[in-house]
């Protein structure tokens, strides 16, 4: 067994009382219940250090083999945002004009969603999630990345929900493709667009669609 996988003791986890496991449970869910997707961003300021402890919340996520495969370019800048939103923009009202099916323009109809991203200019803070999809060795060869896509969703989970106990609120983007944000951001050819995250506080103005989260008993079965 390699040294960097050796056993070590489990000395991170303490047992809870079951009573007191109950109500974090319960306030964990009652605060994501609040959770909800919006479109429009006040531009006041949030400061940096919020945003790093949940990346670094993010970064705690479980990973294929432990290979970490994720890299989240944090984004303020307000020429880099301006960029960003004119590629997304450009790849949306494709996506309007001819690649969506009517099926799928149905189903985003509710959502009000059009080719439009005022919100990737507006919001303070751009998060754009990043998985490798293989990784370099010394001499250039290619190593495989195990699950790299899977480990970078449960990262981004882990994200949105550190971003909302933090008290922001978040947008996950997902213009397609999403291959103008490696030439705009100077990611390289390994790493491949997952998300963009747009994150800060809600406009004085926000609404959200009035739309409900399906029930437990539709999401989950107990055998």
């Amino acid at each position: 067994m390699a040294d960097a996988f050796r056993p070590l003791p489990l000395t991170s986890y303490r047992r809870l009382p079951e009573s007191e496991m109950r109500e974090r449970a319960r306030a964990f869910d009652a605060l994501l219940q609040r959770r909800r997707t919006i479109r429009s961003f006040s531009s006041e300021p949030v400061p940096r250090e919020i945003i790093e402890h949940c990346l670094r919340a993010a970064g705690s996520a479980p990973s294929g083999a432990n290979q970490q495969p994720w890299q989240f370019v944090v984004v303020s800048d307000s020429a880099l945002k301006r960029r960003i939103r004119e590629g997304a923009e450009a790849e949306e009202r494709e996506f309007y004009a001819g690649r969506a099916t009517p099926e799928w323009l149905a189903a985003l109809a509710p959502l009000g969603t059009d080719s439009d991203k005022p919100f990737l200019t507006t919001a303070p803070w751009l998060i754009a999630v990043f998985y490798r999809a293989y990784e370099l060795g010394p001499a250039g060869e290619r190593i495989k990345q195990y699950y790299p896509i899977d480990s970078t969703g449960i990262a981004t989970g882990f994200l949105i929900a550190a971003l909302h106990n933090a008290g922001l609120a978040c947008l996950t983007h997902t213009p397609s493709p999403m291959a103008f944000l490696n030439e705009i951001l100077e990611r390289p050819a390994n790493e491949r667009p997952f998300v963009l995250l747009v994150t800060g506080y809600p406009a004085a103005d926000a609404t959200v669609p009035d739309i409900a989260r399906k029930p437990l008993s539709a999401i989950a079965t107990f055998r």
